[in-house]
């Protein structure tokens, strides 16, 4: 898996289009039981070069229940975003992640794993492109029937702070979903 990484690293696909140039931000390992498939980093990645590294990376941990230590151990999570690179901003906020990111490179990392037990998918972009057909027609929805998805899939609204407004909107999110999650990772994690 290095050696993968290592040229995800430094692939150079879609430089043309990123304002900051390229800085693919992935961590994996082949044992991971956790993936996170989130949108794409921010600027506050884009410099750290630390995935989460950023107010919705708190949210996160703080939905799965875990320490910043076992986030950030690759042999429970591993996070592969479905842009690697900053896209840039748009007019409401960033622009969508780059397109040619996972079909370049998820396949190729999935088949280094070994023990995924559970794969998040975290917003829309995610939610399109693993459940495909079977995705509902809002981000909603989908995350609303969550259990249609598990054991492999659990879909998540994106923890930003900007998502406030749904999350209130959405009180069974909390009283539903989360609980849930927390259980399904704390026995993956065990």
């Amino acid at each position: 898996m290095k050696h993968l990484l290592d040229n995800i690293k430094q692939c150079r696909i879609c430089e043309a289009h990123l304002p900051l140039g390229p800085r693919p931000v992935v961590c994996a390992h082949p044992d991971a039981k956790i993936v996170i498939i989130g949108q794409a980093p921010g600027t506050k990645v884009h410099a750290s070069g630390i995935p989460w590294d950023d107010p919705s990376g708190k949210q996160l941990r703080k939905w799965l229940g875990v320490s910043i230590e076992e986030f950030y151990d690759t042999t429970k999570f591993a996070i592969i975003p479905m842009g690697f690179c900053y896209p840039g901003k748009g007019k409401t906020g960033d622009l969508p992640p780059r397109k040619e990111c996972a079909p370049q490179w998820h396949e190729a990392l999935f088949d280094e794993f070994n023990q995924v037990e559970l794969v998040l998918l975290i917003g829309m972009y995610a939610q399109k492109y693993y459940l495909g057909q079977v995705a509902k027609k809002t981000l909603t929805e989908t995350v609303k029937n969550y259990i249609d998805y598990l054991p492999k899939y659990l879909p998540l609204p994106h923890p930003s702070p900007r998502n406030r407004f749904w999350l209130t909107k959405n009180p069974w999110f909390d009283v539903e979903v989360l609980p849930e999650l927390k259980r399904r990772v704390k026995l993956i994690l065990e």
